[in-house]
């Protein structure tokens, strides 16, 4: 629990809540398009509250892009990061990154990846951001490779590296389409899965 000072009164909130509240409204509006109005209504804390937690409007982005990586990334490719990566463990992050894509209402189908906007965005011109990103691409790439290396043990590695790249470019690509043409992205997923199936099996 973290304390903030507003109005002359001590004012308790929790620091998790607060960020995924924060979140949201990052993850659908973007950086520049996240009003600190929004963020109040959105956190329920007062500007000087929030600038005495976080610093700043950046602090409190940095801190959802924080929650964003550990609480919303990483629990998806958690099958592809294990110490045994099970054969089919690509093909279920496939399927069910299409089902979050595709779910009515949900803020990864209106509003793609948090950090794929963000790259995009005059955000990710900043030094730290382009690192973030750029990190997160390459677990995005390494967690891929892992779930290619599983399925397609009969591939040769130049191959299985070919293989990976191409399907992180599709997985980017689907993120990226799903705001403005969700059956592309939905495609572009569908397009990864062809390129892991063997050549019988297409």
């Amino acid at each position: 629990m973290r304390e903030a000072v507003g109005m002359g009164r001590t004012q308790g909130f929790d620091t998790r809540t607060v960020v995924r509240a924060a979140r949201a409204v990052f993850w659908e509006r973007g950086y520049e398009g996240a009003s600190l109005p929004e963020l109040e209504r959105a956190t329920g804390l007062s500007r000087s509250s929030i600038y005495h937690a976080f610093g700043s409007k950046r602090g409190l982005f940095d801190a959802a892009v924080d929650s964003y990586l550990a609480e919303v990334i990483r629990p998806r490719l958690e099958p592809l990061r294990a110490e045994t990566v099970e054969r089919d463990a690509l093909i279920g992050y496939l399927n069910g990154l299409d089902a979050a894509l595709t779910r009515a209402g949900s803020l990864p189908a209106s509003s793609g990846c948090l950090l794929i906007n963000a790259a995009s965005a005059p955000i990710g011109r900043d030094d730290a951001v382009a690192r973030t990103v750029a990190g997160y691409r390459e677990e995005l790439r390494v967690a891929i490779g892992r779930g290619v290396a599983a399925l397609r043990p009969d591939l040769p590695r130049a191959e299985s590296e070919v293989l990976a790249d191409a399907c992180t470019g599709l997985v980017v690509a689907a993120f990226a389409l799903v705001r403005v043409a969700p059956g592309q992205a939905s495609r572009s997923l569908a397009t990864a899965r062809g390129l892991l199936a063997r050549p019988g099996e297409r």
